[in-house]
């Protein structure tokens, strides 16, 4: 693709020292420009693509648009870039919409890793956000327990997310979701970093609702 003066001249912006707030910034002032965002999406610079799903504009995000999205991350992207760049989506695009949040919904069984890792972070999400849980716990928990096992580690990541959020918010299956990271052993003894939570679901949920006083 061709670019177009306006693409070039924000192009130019962008810089390995660029932060995900100057991107903010960048956005703020373009707002929503559809097409630029798929100028950007094409150069394909991590940073770009990132500054492109700012800009995006969610009605014109359809099933097709995200298994192009995910192909090219799939093929031009480290594992951690993927990842993040699915994990900007949803954020920023994917969860700001009842049609889009219904594609999210729909993932949870997708041929996609990427779009089953989103499945799984959205139902964490609505968990850490301090709303009511939904009543699909129990089905989900089935669900982990059996699957997680053998699942992609970046769709692991976000199912074990999701059991410590379940074993932090709700005390009737907190035992059940120590118990997944104690068999599964996922993360156990991975440094963190200094004021981050670990991942190993038992320190993970005891922290957390300990910071809750749940």
């Amino acid at each position: 693709m061709k670019l177009s003066s306006k693409t070039a001249h924000i192009l130019s912006q962008i810089t390995t020292t660029t932060k995900l707030g100057d991107l903010r910034k960048i956005a703020k002032e373009i707002k929503k420009d559809h097409e630029l965002a798929l100028e950007l999406w094409s150069t394909p610079d991590f940073l770009a693509r990132l500054l492109a799903i700012l800009i995006m504009d969610n009605k014109r995000i359809s099933q097709d648009t995200v298994n192009q999205l995910d192909q090219d991350m799939l093929m031009m992207h480290p594992p951690e870039e993927r990842n993040q760049l699915m994990d900007w989506l949803m954020a920023n695009q994917l969860t700001k919409d009842k049609k889009t949040i219904a594609l999210i919904e729909s993932w949870q069984n997708s041929v996609s890793p990427l779009q089953r890792r989103i499945f799984w972070y959205y139902q964490a999400r609505l968990r850490w956000t301090g709303q009511i849980p939904p009543p699909n716990s129990l089905e989900l928990l089935n669900e982990i327990e059996a699957k997680i096992a053998r699942e992609e580690p970046e769709v692991q990541w976000a199912m074990n997310f999701l059991a410590g959020w379940i074993g932090v918010y709700e005390k009737q299956y907190r035992d059940r979701c120590i118990a997944i990271g104690e068999k599964t052993g996922l993360y156990k003894g991975d440094m963190v970093s200094k004021g981050c939570t670990p991942n190993y679901l038992p320190e993970f949920i005891a922290i957390e609702s300990n910071k809750r006083n749940l």
